[in-house]
């Protein structure tokens, strides 16, 4: 087609226009890194918050710093005016893919999303979906909902699917040096959408089909789901034998081959691996299979934070205290160190529980999220205290959620009654600290 090799020029001279619907973790970094390629972005957003920020080159990111979006502020534009998606040449989707209170995926965000593109497309215009989901969703459910516009894929527009691999935090790996997956509906769609970010990260790998890069990100995360819960099921074993998980992982660890460590939790958190793998589940059902290794996974996964209650329960009895209307103090919210998220955090089902069941008065600390409040379906009004050797005396018991890098082990083990370590943050020996 003509008009494939027109826009390919127009990519290689960075004339065309991305578009960018949804500015979170995901949507932010992509505006971020095609704006400081050269190319006009255009952020779409629901939030007034984010919009208004990112208009005054703020950043509402922690990891993401204000200096970056004042650094490609003559190449971007926030709104929530979804009319100017027709302005766009290329339309990036980078809305969350979340579970509903059954486990099954919850596509409003996509599909909603979905039918406002198909509102205002145009001719020859590049959709990508890049949110995490089960395999089918690029080239029937978003092709069928953009098709209704009386415009056909492959051929009045372009469709593909590359799967973000954002990992919040990582000073190692972003946006520009992770490899990126692409595919599209038909090979002229993948060839502009190869093209495209050609010009904005080191690597593109190239696959044959949108099902076979949807099932390539469910992988990825399916792979890490399923080996920390082997790890958290190996703690459970092993504490109950009195050895220290995180010594064996260490020990095994020096095999130079056929071993990778991964490390034990009070639970999983963030918007991916607690979730995506339950949208292979879902989609797996319609072929009459059940996924008995993700969904074990999941039981495993899910029983840590009652874990690491339990082992509250087991050492305040050592104390002889009683658990109920205890003073304790979470250190750490976020879901992993070091970030502002707190979304699925095991934290905030310790917290709950230890509030509802066990009527505790909780505390919390994280340096990078000063308040708790809504969270789905929990409800807090929280804010952090200080972290100071005079607050730490006060607590019965102390439990480490987070080991944020801040946080210094051996200040915290000497000034507490009794901490439980989650994530082996105190390497020292102590004999008020216990590891669960």
């Amino acid at each position: 087609m003509e008009i494939v090799e027109k826009i390919i020029k127009k990519i290689e001279s960075k004339e065309v226009i991305i578009g960018v619907i949804g500015l979170g973790y995901v949507g932010l970094p992509i505006l971020i890194n095609f704006a400081s390629k050269g190319f006009k972005v255009i952020g779409f957003d629901i939030d007034k918050n984010k919009i208004e920020k990112l208009n005054k080159n703020i950043s509402y990111i922690k990891h993401i710093p204000s200096e970056k979006l004042e650094g490609v502020k003559d190449n971007y534009q926030a709104t929530e005016d979804f009319s100017r998606l027709k302005e766009a040449d290329f339309i990036i989707i980078a809305v969350p893919t979340p579970l509903d209170k059954h486990r099954n995926p919850d596509m409003r965000f996509v599909f909603d999303t979905s039918r406002i593109i198909a509102q205002n497309l145009r001719h020859y215009q590049v959709i990508i979906l890049e949110s995490t989901t089960y395999p089918g969703t690029t080239d029937e459910d978003v092709r069928s909902i953009l098709e209704s516009s009386g415009l056909k894929a492959g051929i009045d527009f372009f469709l593909g699917f590359s799967p973000e691999r954002e990992d919040p935090g990582n000073k190692q790996y972003s946006f520009s040096n992770i490899p990126k997956i692409v595919s599209g509906y038909t090979p002229n769609c993948l060839k502009l959408i190869k093209k495209l970010y050609e010009q904005v990260v080191e690597k593109v790998v190239e696959v044959s089909s949108t099902k076979v890069a949807e099932a390539a990100k469910l992988l990825e995360n399916i792979y890490r789901s399923v080996n920390i819960a082997l790890v958290n099921e190996l703690k459970i074993v092993f504490d109950r034998m009195g050895i220290d998980i995180w010594e064996v992982i260490e020990a095994a660890k020096t095999k130079p081959f056929g071993f990778q460590a991964f490390y034990p939790g009070p639970g999983l958190g963030g918007h991916c691996i607690p979730i995506d793998p339950f949208y292979l589940t879902w989609k797996a059902k319609e072929y009459d299979i059940t996924t008995r290794f993700i969904e074990l996974a999941g039981e495993i996964n899910s029983y840590m934070p009652y874990f690491v209650i339990n082992k509250v329960i087991e050492v305040m009895n050592r104390y002889n205290k009683s658990i109920f209307g205890s003073k304790i103090l979470v250190l750490g919210v976020a879901y992993k160190k070091d970030i502002d998220d707190a979304r699925e955090s095991p934290a905030l089902k310790i917290i709950d529980i230890l509030t509802k069941n066990y009527f505790c008065f909780v505390d919390y600390h994280d340096p990078y999220i000063q308040e708790l409040g809504e969270f789905r379906k929990y409800k807090f009004n929280h804010k952090s205290i200080e972290l100071s050797e005079e607050n730490l005396k006060k607590y019965d018991c102390v439990i480490v959620i987070t080991d944020h890098a801040v946080y210094d082990g051996d200040f915290i083990a000497k000034n507490s009654k009794m901490v439980i370590d989650t994530r082996n943050l105190i390497k020292k020996k102590y004999p008020n600290v216990f590891k669960a």
